[in-house]
């Protein structure tokens, strides 16, 4: 089985301390900076097969499985249980060229170079979303101005109501589980009940060229399964958002635009409690009416009574 090689540098000098050997046609050399192990993308260079070491002192050798060159990048996968995904990119930095080598874990975890705002939505001060009991890990909206409360919805994570009656909802996925509730059809009941609702969305915390990656079913099925289903719920778009902070941006923008374009009946006016009179308040009434009451101290609860009876 062809291996992936890592060794040291033996040349002092340089600032890339590893070389690389790539089992890629007659085999591909790269000089690698950055730390060992591998905990972001790290820069590489071409180099020539002359500069790899007569007695090289190895880092790392791993029998490798699939090493496929794919337009600007060569996808790598190594024949071992974790961290076993990885992906060499050709492309230029600051207008030269450039190589860079992520994991897929590093590439999972990057962050578009976006900062999400956090101006209030709809000109809403504090949006009330209501969160399902259900859901695990759930958005906290920090960024936002918002009000959470927790309990059962009938259907999706998160939503608003009026009127105490859901009005939007939004349901959120992982890419796996996007794909494991497509293939089981638990999604396209989830989309009926959706449907139901005069807004609603499905928001997936991923990228849909990651559909096409996938290794443990065919990407094709997928994909067509995606796309019947928009199809047939035209209402309920599936909106891939590339990561979880984006997809939570999302979540608060449509569920505030959806709270702001539904009417909201006003909230019923409830008459302030009559104040209770003062004891002196009430002597003075009886005495007014002819009733007899001490100078001081309390009063008795028949002339409560008359007065109760004459303002009710």
């Amino acid at each position: 089985m062809p291996e992936l090689v890592i060794v040291r540098n033996p040349d002092p000098e340089s600032r890339l301390p590893y070389l690389i050997r790539l089992p890629l046609g007659d085999g591909l050399f790269l000089r690698a900076g950055g730390t060992w192990p591998r905990e972001k993308a790290i820069y590489c260079f071409p180099v020539e097969p002359t500069e790899w070491p007569e007695e090289p002192e190895v880092v790392e050798r791993v029998p490798v499985r699939s090493c496929v060159r794919r337009g600007a990048a060569i996808d790598l996968v190594l024949d071992r249980a974790r961290e076993n995904r990885s992906q060499i990119v050709f492309t230029k930095a600051r207008g030269r060229d450039a190589i860079f080598w992520q994991t897929a874990r590093v590439r999972k975890q990057a962050r578009p170079n976006v900062s999400t705002p956090t101006a209030r939505a709809a000109g809403i001060t504090a949006l009330p979303i209501v969160v399902d009991s259900g859901e695990r890990y759930a958005y906290k909206f920090p960024r936002q101005q918002v009000e959470l409360v927790k309990r059962r919805l009938a259907c999706g994570d998160y939503g608003v109501e009026a009127g105490g009656r859901l009005t939007a909802a939004v349901e959120r996925k992982s890419l796996n589980d996007l794909v494991s509730s497509l293939l089981n059809t638990r999604l396209k009941y989830q989309l009926t009940e959706l449907a139901a609702l005069p807004h609603a969305a499905v928001v997936i915390e991923d990228r849909y060229s990651q559909v096409f990656k996938l290794e443990h079913v065919r990407p094709s099925v997928v994909a067509d399964g995606i796309a019947e289903l928009q199809v047939a719920f035209p209402g309920v778009p599936i909106v891939f958002c590339e990561t979880r902070q984006l997809a939570e941006e999302w979540t608060y923008r449509f569920l505030a635009a959806a709270y702001a374009a539904t009417d909201h009946p006003p909230a019923a006016e409830t008459a302030a409690p009559a104040q209770e009179p003062s004891t002196a308040d009430v002597r003075v009434w009886a005495r007014t009416h002819g009733l007899e009451v001490p100078d001081k101290g309390r009063l008795g609860p028949a002339i409560w009574a008359a007065y109760r009876d004459a303002h009710p």
